[in-house]
């Protein structure tokens, strides 16, 4: 492809193993791999450069790399769309005489390519007129005497300026196709002499496993490598779960004691407000942990998954790794947001354990906030749009979360709002306080079933948020699909 398909975080050698061991048969053994991983830098001149980091290279180094990783499985006949866009004249010369010694080695080379600055290097040049006629075929050095032009702006030019003109017409008239229409004919797929079929022994793929954790392993070392990413992820949730203890800090997440004159409960503010903050913070993080991942490695996933990558595999190492950064992410938020004030000495499912009862719906929004955002990043078409999409998700978390206004018996809205994973984190989160009573509706007994200070509300909620992420994964997976050679939507 014409960007680069590497992780730019990762040293060279480490980009290459990774490939390696995805794309190499699963019984190939690890000193092959490496073997061949040091053949390809001595054969690229890349050996010096191995334990660089991508970021670091030259844009034709980049290239070289990215040449390096499909030369891994020793191909005979390798494609390359314009390799030398963005070079300067001095890179695209380098890349194009590295072309040069790869089709002297054996190999068929084929480039497309608008840089006319190095086409002498080529064997056999092979111009394409507007609506893919071919105008000419032969030697470079007499491409342009073919046209009748000085030089290739003009031939361009004549491309552009006569759309209607029949160049493949006056191409098959002249005397280059008596002279070299043959070599087209040559290379035409019957002419192929295919080995039969039960001759040939597959090569034995890798299995499910092994992709998933190959890719667990690489994501990870690309977490790992970003030093400012693994600072945010823990300053993210430190920061929100911090500002949740400038709300009335002295004040407890415990039900009020009823008003001796009016007979009614003291609605507690401060606790509707902190789980508010609390639910938007796990939210927040967990969506921008992922809304990116997809998007920024497009084109890698896209190339991968034309060699037999496991869509299901890739998107279960994505998962993984974010999930559990999420989720002590979400850990973290709830700690810090309610180990300071007073709440229920016992909780609805594991007893003593109140603080980790309130903590679990966190990391659980969490995770499930991570999923809405890989479903964002599988959709959009540029990374620019992402952020857009994120403060908007973000927003209307806040809306549903039932903490702003009664969600329970509004007609439409509440039915609308069981979509949204803060509705079912706060409720769940809400039966462990006992929200009905912490903050009771304006009409009495008209409680909300998913405040309900029951076991079997506790569930529904935590159920119905796990669900949520479930169904998001599915998404995700159906969308990626769209991302794929079709022979690979399968």
């Amino acid at each position: 492809p014409q960007d680069d398909i590497l992780h730019k975080e990762l040293s060279v050698k480490k980009a290459l193993k990774y490939a390696a061991k995805l794309r190499f048969p699963a019984d190939t053994t690890a000193a092959e791999r490496e073997a061949r991983i040091d053949e390809v830098l001595r054969e690229l001149k890349l050996d010096i450069h191995k334990e660089k980091k991508v970021t670091s290279l030259s844009g034709g180094q980049r290239k070289r790399v990215s040449v390096a990783l499909e030369l891994l499985t020793k191909p005979s006949l390798i494609f390359l769309d314009e390799p030398t866009s963005g070079l300067d004249p001095g890179m695209d010369r380098d890349v194009m005489k590295l072309l040069r010694d790869l089709a002297d080695d054996g190999r068929t080379v084929l480039v497309v390519t608008h840089s006319v600055a190095e086409l002498a290097l080529c064997d056999k040049l092979l111009v394409m007129a507007p609506g893919g006629a071919v105008a000419y075929f032969g030697p470079p050095e007499e491409a342009l005497n073919f046209f009748g032009y000085d030089t290739w702006a003009d031939v361009f030019s004549a491309f552009e300026n006569y759309r209607d003109y029949d160049w493949a017409g006056r191409w098959k008239g002249s005397q280059h196709y008596q002279m070299y229409a043959a070599d087209i004919d040559a290379i035409a797929p019957q002419s192929v002499q295919v080995p039969p079929m039960q001759a040939m022994k597959p090569p034995k793929p890798q299995g499910w496993m092994s992709q998933f954790v190959t890719l667990v392993r690489r994501y990870t070392s690309v977490i790992a490598s970003d030093k400012g990413f693994l600072a945010l992820m823990v300053i993210l949730p430190a920061v929100l779960g911090a500002v949740s203890l400038l709300i009335d800090p002295d004040r407890g997440l415990l039900p009020n004691p009823v008003n001796p004159r009016s007979g009614r409960i003291i609605p507690n503010g401060t606790a509707t407000t902190v789980l508010l903050i609390l639910a938007v913070g796990a939210c927040f993080a967990g969506a921008a942990n992922s809304v990116r991942e997809l998007i920024k490695e497009r084109v890698i996933y896209e190339r991968e998954r034309a060699t037999g990558l496991s869509r299901s595999a890739y998107l279960m190492s994505k998962v993984f790794v974010l999930g559990m950064i999420t989720v002590l992410q979400g850990l973290l938020v709830g700690v810090i947001g309610l180990s300071s004030r007073e709440i229920p000495q016992e909780g609805l499912v594991l007893g003593k354990l109140t603080l980790l009862e309130l903590s679990l719906p966190i990391m659980a929004l969490g995770f499930t906030s991570m999923m809405f955002g890989l479903i964002i990043s599988a959709l959009v078409k540029t990374a620019e749009k992402t952020m857009p999409l994120l403060v908007m998700f973000a927003i209307i978390q806040v809306v549903f979360t039932g903490c702003l206004f009664a969600l329970h018996g509004s007609i439409g809205a509440n039915e609308f709002s069981y979509l949204m994973p803060s509705r079912w984190a706060v409720g769940a989160a809400g039966a462990t306080l006992d929200f009905n009573r912490i903050s009771p509706p304006e009409t009495p007994g008209d409680n909300d079933p998913l405040w309900e200070h029951t076991v079997g509300a506790w569930s529904l909620d935590m159920a119905a948020l796990i669900a949520l992420g479930v169904i998001c994964g599915f998404f995700v997976s159906r969308f990626l699909r769209r991302h794929e050679p079709e022979v690979m939507r399968k």
